[in-house]
């Protein structure tokens, strides 16, 4: 077992070393370092940031100017503003950074944890993320469900669960916006939004490329390509591909790897027409393939009695007799134009976005199958659980035009008009554990279509004070249907099952932003967002007796409440950069998500009330002119108020329950469990992360050391709370030693992930055997990168 350190001691150890840095830097000789490079946002053009290391300028000779921070830029109110004027918690992730995270091969829930108060899981591996910021979230597991956090790539919303996975290569930044954002983003994001946004072409030639192999054969291959094809035409090309060996064995195969590989390659061509100064407009194709194993599910992996993993837990083995395998076809492309028409600009965003094939197949139960009944060992399966859910048709259309005012002096404003429509349809598969036919099928077909009015402006009552409000009406309408063709283990057929819910609102918000000095700015908002109506019609595993309303069934509108003030400021001669927040939400009719039980079926439910509440710290500084350190920490508390809601918990039908469950039990529903007082599912009331970088010159170069951790406290997996279906206290981290030359074009390093090697269980299956996920492994590898 791992001796963890106390977060709360991080986060003093840090706060008691800055002052004692500080006083020692005072009479330490000056030397200079360029500031890390503005993170540029569209429209304005910027280099890739990860094309060139923050810290390359530290190999310049000693000069009289102090090392200093640069201006971080962000869009969070689609313009182009410095952070400290922007009314809202915000962090941003930098290319050097994202290049450090990525060295592994991780996907994108490699920034779980690595953010204040967001957390990233999922049960289907590399697809399929499912996002909590400050708590929010949806562990909805059905390839129709939504999110109450919104991501946003390239000025183009995906809303399927599937889009949002995916890989995030040849970034200009990275942007988190905590608290509502509805009012100037176009779908559900009463939780928060992800904002990625690509390197755009340049006009000048010039390219990177970064190739890595570790642990595993994990390999990376990432590059890019820019440069002009006329006066007025450039274009940039960008690849990613990574791969990774099966290591998995399934020993109730026999000998030989063959879980967990995956080959993942995506793509992106963009075209950028600037005529004049007063028209631009920038097309964008971008594809992705992924073919490799499903998430691999471990019977037994959680000891009885506690959370901790189990005796005889291996990493590279397991014991399932069900079929794995995992494929992603995923097209999309965009035409992003701006108008400058003198005192204003006229922006439209045309968005596509298809999944052409998707299929994920595992073994639910996670082990092999009963060999009595009811089973006695946690690590066998009550039944055979073996599925598989698939896309094979989707198609989601976006249009957005937005009207902006330029530089109207004390009052800017803008206002615009939004369109939305997805359709989707979904394939269920259920399969004989025994021989692996299909003794199941269902499907699901779903037209969604939203359009949405909204308008914003800001004005500065003084020199030091300035006010901003938003609104937003949005019209959502879907038509569902959803029907069982064949049962698995006997059961019959369901008849289609049709619904049609729709339903409109108004976001809104107001903040106030007041700088008390040059350096220091505080403000608070108060911002209202909703996430429409969701439909669940998960029909494989449902009892087909049961009234259509029960086995379809539909979320109310859910409303949330967000209250925030915080503070921001440049300390220290521009050396630090903190951001500190506090905030208090209130979500009524929350849309929630009961996973599994003992049948296995997912139920929407809403909660009449959950309150949240907490703090966030973001910090980056200078503590020498060589050592550059990041500090970010967040508390979230959160809370169900719905005495009388309850949900199926953990095999309770079948006379005990593994997991232990710590709820009362229903008088009026009978073998459900009380839920008023849980905290949300997968929301960790601790999240901290640190990173620290050290460079020396050495020779024409720089030698450099990179750190980065991240801890999560404990979370439940599920509604109910149980003692064994939550998540350990976590500490993962990260090494990377290199060395960089010729002004940091060239750079070869050494890097390690998850470096201690821990191992904890980050999600489970309830059913009655314990089966529980694996963190990713601890992997070493060597990387090269060269910029041109």
């Amino acid at each position: 077992m791992i001796r963890r350190p106390s977060p709360r001691l991080l986060a003093l150890a840090i706060a008691a070393l800055l002052p004692c840095t500080a006083f020692a830097q005072s009479d330490a000789a000056p030397a200079a370092a360029a500031a890390p490079p503005a993170q540029q946002a569209e429209p304005q053009p910027a280099e890739n940031p990860q094309a060139e290391s923050p810290q390359a300028t530290s190999q310049q000779p000693a000069a009289a100017e102090p090392v200093t921070l640069g201006a971080v830029r962000v869009t969070a109110e689609r313009r182009v503003q410095d952070i400290q004027d922007v009314p809202m918690a915000i962090t941003t992730v930098d290319g050097e950074k994202l290049q450090v995270l990525t060295s592994g091969g991780d996907d994108i829930r490699l920034l779980s944890g690595r953010l204040p108060s967001l957390n990233i899981e999922s049960s289907y591996g590399r697809s399929f993320p499912r996002f909590y910021v400050r708590g929010l979230g949806n562990s909805d597991f059905d390839l129709n469900a939504s999110q109450p956090v919104s991501l946003v790539y390239d000025d183009v919303v995906q809303e399927n669960p599937i889009l949002k996975g995916f890989p995030m290569f040849d970034m200009d930044s990275v942007e988190m916006y905590r608290g509502p954002q509805g009012t100037l983003f176009g779908r559900n994001s009463p939780a928060g939004v992800i904002r990625f946004s690509s390197a755009r072409p340049q006009q000048e030639f010039g390219g990177y490329g970064r190739v890595s192999y570790g642990s595993y054969g994990t390999a990376n291959v990432e590059g890019a390509l820019t440069g002009a094809l006329s006066s007025t035409v450039s274009a940039r090309v960008s690849l990613l591909h990574q791969r990774r060996d099966d290591w998995v064995d399934n020993v109730n195969n026999g000998p030989g790897d063959d879980l967990e590989g995956y080959r993942d390659t995506a793509a992106r061509l963009q075209f950028l027409f600037s005529p004049s100064d007063t028209f631009e407009a920038l097309a964008n194709v971008h594809m992705r393939r992924l073919d490799g194993t499903a998430r691999v599910f471990r019977a037994g992996a959680i000891r009885p009695g506690s959370n901790d993993i189990a005796d005889g837990i291996e990493r590279d083995k397991v014991s399932i007799d069900a079929g794995n395998e995992q494929t992603l076809r995923q097209v999309g492309g965009s035409l992003r134009m701006r108008w400058d028409l003198g005192r204003t600009t006229l922006h439209s965003i045309t968005g596509y976005e298809s999944v052409t094939d998707y299929y994920s197949r595992g073994d639910i139960d996670g082990g092999s199958i009963y060999d009595q009944f009811p089973p006695n060992e946690p690590g066998e399966a009550l039944f055979p659980a073996e599925s598989a859910d698939g896309l094979p048709s989707h198609r989601q259309l976006s249009q957005e035009f937005r009207l902006e005012s330029n530089e109207w002096g004390r009052f800017d404003w803008q206002a615009g008009l939004f369109w939305f429509d997805e359709k989707i349809d979904i394939d269920s598969f259920s399969y004989d554990g025994f021989g692996g036919a299909q003794n199941g099928y269902a499907k699901q077909h779903q037209d969604n279509t939203a359009w949405a009015v909204f308008a914003s402006g800001d004005y500065d009552l003084s020199e030091r004070l300035s006010l901003r409000g938003g609104l937003r009406y949005t019209k959502d309408e879907k038509d569902f249907v959803a029907e069982r063709v064949q049962g698995p283990f006997g059961s019959g057929p369901i008849a289609p099952i049709a619904v049609s819910p729709s339903d409109d609102d108004v976001s809104w918000d107001l903040s106030a932003i007041y700088k008390l000095s040059d350096a220091t700015n505080v403000y608070a908002r108060v911002a209202k967002g909703f996430r429409a109506p969701s439909v669940q019609g998960r029909l494989m595993f449902a009892n087909a007796a049961l009234p259509a309303d029960e086995l379809v069934t539909v979320g109310q509108t859910e409303t949330v409440l967000s209250w925030e003030a915080g503070i921001k400021s440049q300390l220290w001669d521009n050396r630090m950069r903190i951001g500190f927040a506090l905030f208090r939400y209130t979500v009524d009719d929350q849309q929630l998500t009961a996973v599994g039980g003992d049948a296995n079926v997912a139920r929407l439910v809403n909660a009449d009330k959950v309150v949240g509440q907490g703090a966030e710290l973001d910090l980056e500084a200078y503590l020498t002119p060589n050592l550059l350190v990041t500090l970010g920490a967040s508390y979230n508390d959160t809370e169900i108020d719905d005495p009388d809601l309850s949900v199926f918990p953990c095999a309770l039908d079948v006379g005990f329950s593994f997991c232990g469950v710590r709820d009362p039990e229903s008088s009026a529903r009978p073998g459900t469990v009380l839920i008023d007082g849980n905290p949300l599912p997968q929301a960790p009331r601790h999240v901290y992360n640190f990173t620290a970088r050290y460079g020396i010159p050495l020779g024409d170069g720089e030698l450099f050391a990179y750190t980065d951790w991240a801890y999560r406290s404990e979370a439940s997996f599920f509604l109910y709370d149980s003692v064994s279906f939550r998540s350990q206290p976590s500490t993962e981290g990260g090494l990377r030693l290199g060395y960089n030359w010729a002004d940091g074009d060239y750079e070869v390093a050494l890097f390690g992930r998850n470096i201690t090697d821990e191992m904890t269980a980050v999600s489970g299956i309830d059913f009655n055997n314990l089966t529980g996920m694996l963190n990713e492994p601890r992997t070493w590898g060597l990387q090269f990168s060269a910029k041109f």
